[in-house]
């Protein structure tokens, strides 16, 4: 997709490139050949040389290179050359003015890694180094910042972040509301959300119980792992949305193995809690 995508060229917006596209110009390659129909001989300099740097990018795996000149919500583009070394990352924390993170996990496309505060948090930044990309949900505005601020992960991977992919394609609400949207399914702990991370931590600090930071694990993990099949149906939907039929859409990723499960008494806890929560409102304050 990326030797496809002119967005990458400066210059050259939404309409001019669909404008390459259906007048045949489909590639890097196209345009070397055939870009003095369309642009000037200074233009075309410029063009050659912009281009040349996108292939070295490209051959050096260079995911940062391409992130920084393509529009948030064109991201998914960088998807299918570097899905290979793709994490996708969801973090957890304590809700409150500290902010501390509980709990990360993450996603290779094949199995899951967590994190536990107070156990092996240390470690994630070594696996975080083995990935090019990596994939959140609104991690722009919290997972990434709150990583950096509370263990000086420096995180300099390239991002997507569905949040801007799904706007682009008019997809609004938060993870749960895109993934209703898109058909998944979440099984025993559909119905929790945040804040139920933040009890679930909150009643592991209080009494150790290993139920409530499974059940904790289990959330963090579904959310991480839906990752990948949000991006993949996203992938497939902008794609759909141009006029290109040389790139294939790509197969829905099959379900991974839940190394952890949720704890079915304390989920069912939660989801009481919550419906209470709910029902009361607000405080009249």
């Amino acid at each position: 997709m990326l030797e496809q995508s002119f967005l990458l060229l400066t210059g050259i917006g939404v309409k001019t490139e669909r404008r390459l596209w259906s007048a045949g110009v489909h590639c890097w390659d196209d345009l070397l050949a055939r870009g003095e129909r369309f642009f000037a001989p200074g233009t075309m300099v410029r063009l050659v040389t912009e281009i040349d740097a996108c292939r070295q990018a490209l051959a050096a795996g260079d995911a940062v290179f391409f992130e920084r000149l393509l529009p948030p919500g064109q991201h998914w583009r960088l998807f299918p050359h570097f899905r290979p070394r793709t994490g996708y990352l969801d973090i957890e924390t304590t809700g409150d003015a500290a902010n501390q993170v509980t709990t990360v996990a993450v996603f290779d496309g094949a199995a899951v890694s967590w994190y536990v505060r107070g156990r092996n948090l240390d470690q994630l930044a070594a696996e975080l180094a083995g990935y090019d990309v990596l994939v959140t949900f609104n991690g722009r505005r919290f997972d990434v910042p709150v990583l950096r601020a509370q263990l000086g992960l420096a995180l300099p991977q390239a991002q997507i972040d569905l949040v801007s992919v799904l706007r682009a394609l008019g997809l609004k609400g938060g993870l749960k509301a895109c993934e209703r949207s898109l058909g998944l399914d979440r099984g025993p702990l559909d119905g929790l959300d945040g804040y139920a991370a933040v009890l679930l931590w909150q009643e592991f600090q209080r009494s150790g119980c290993r139920a409530a930071l499974d059940t904790l694990l289990a959330y963090n993990i579904e959310d991480t792992v839906n990752l990948e099949a949000l991006l993949v149906e996203a992938y497939n939907r902008h794609r759909a949305a141009t006029p290109l039929v040389t790139c294939p859409p790509m197969p829905a990723p099959g379900q991974p193995l839940r190394p952890i499960l949720p704890d079915p008494s304390t989920v069912a806890r939660l989801k009481a809690r919550l419906a209470a929560r709910r029902t009361a409102g607000p405080p009249p304050w």
